[in-house]
């Protein structure tokens, strides 16, 4: 004779089923928080699709949430407190200062929310996060100085515009790139001091000054910038002032627009990081980190040098076409 559980018995096993099952009937998910620099450039929506693929396949929920402004450190460390106070599993920076965030990082370590940082590294690291992912940003600026002598034959005047102060992503750009350039005697540094700023809006302005101080006989040959907003701005001061073509310009992160300014000649050589690869790494590591894994404390997502004759190629294709789909 078979027994049939009694109607009080059958009740309780489903409160303990739905007790340990979501809303849905699914059982819940990590849930990891990826706080970006900032949310408008083409570069950050690419980290964003790529933090939701690795969501989608490591059965994770991924939080997206950014600073209105690339340089609003106060609301990025608000958005950390945020997290934690919400008791995400983990969280994945990237720090818009390398030192100011480093306490709210360590804040989230201290109530047990392992802290990936992508991006831009943080100062003194230890203790406060699991690992890094990220470009190897100096042999980024590097590779930005090898391109920008090769297309000088390594002779001429440049000029760098940096980003901003804080930000150890571009800081390390900026470094690879003067220490390369080093190695070309017939290459002269004439203004590395100059700062674009967190916005479009700024870099050009400042772009505009640099260019207005070394203009005539003092026209620079050739020109770095260590990230997007720089970038544009400095190509959008370059096409008022009729050098765009006439200049050599090496930018940082393309987008469909700046690719159409390198098959113009407007640009000379872009630097590409791999923000898709980027976000999927740094939710990977977190997702690594929960199920108890093993985790490197560096994993570089690499960057390439993309040029007006190598843009059609596969492998190029692979790192840029992400970003160009935005």
């Amino acid at each position: 004779m078979t027994l049939k559980p009694r109607p009080i018995l059958r009740g309780l096993f489903a409160v303990l089923i739905a007790a340990a099952l979501g809303c849905s009937g699914e059982a819940l998910k990590p849930v990891i928080g990826v706080i970006p620099k900032g949310a408008t450039h083409v570069f950050w929506k690419s980290v964003e699709a790529g933090a939701l693929k690795a969501a989608g396949e490591f059965g994770v929920e991924v939080v997206w949430t950014a600073p209105r402004r690339e340089d609003d450190r106060s609301q990025q460390m608000g958005l950390v407190d945020t997290l934690v106070l919400r008791k995400v599993n983990a969280i994945c920076l990237a720090p818009l200062d390398s030192i100011a965030l480093r306490e709210k990082a360590e804040k989230a370590t201290q109530a047990g929310i392992p802290v990936v940082i992508f991006d831009s590294p943080l100062a003194k690291p230890e203790g406060v996060c699991v690992g890094y992912v990220g470009t190897d940003n100096y042999a980024a600026g590097k590779l930005g100085a090898q391109g920008l002598a090769r297309s000088l034959g390594g002779k001429g005047r440049i000029l760098l515009l940096r980003y901003q102060a804080g930000s150890a992503s571009t800081e390390a750009r900026e470094q690879g790139f003067l220490d390369g350039i080093k190695g070309f005697a017939g290459i002269e540094v004439v203004s590395d001091n100059q700062y674009g700023g967190a916005t479009v809006a700024s870099a050009l302005e400042k772009a505009k000054s640099l260019l207005l101080r070394f203009s005539g006989d003092r026209t620079p040959d050739g020109v770095f910038c260590p990230n997007q907003s720089t970038t544009y701005g400095m190509l959008q001061a370059l096409q008022q002032k009729d050098l765009a073509g006439k200049v050599k310009f090496i930018g940082f992160d393309p987008t469909a627009s700046l690719i159409e300014s390198l098959r113009k000649g407007d640009l000379t050589g872009i630097v590409s990081q791999d923000p898709f690869r980027m976000g999927y790494l740094a939710v990977k590591v977190a997702t690594d980190k929960l199920a108890a894994r093993d985790v490197a404390a560096v994993t570089d997502t690499g960057c390439a040098y993309v040029t007006a004759e190598n843009v059609n190629n596969a492998e190029i294709q692979a790192v840029i076409q992400p970003q160009l789909g935005n």
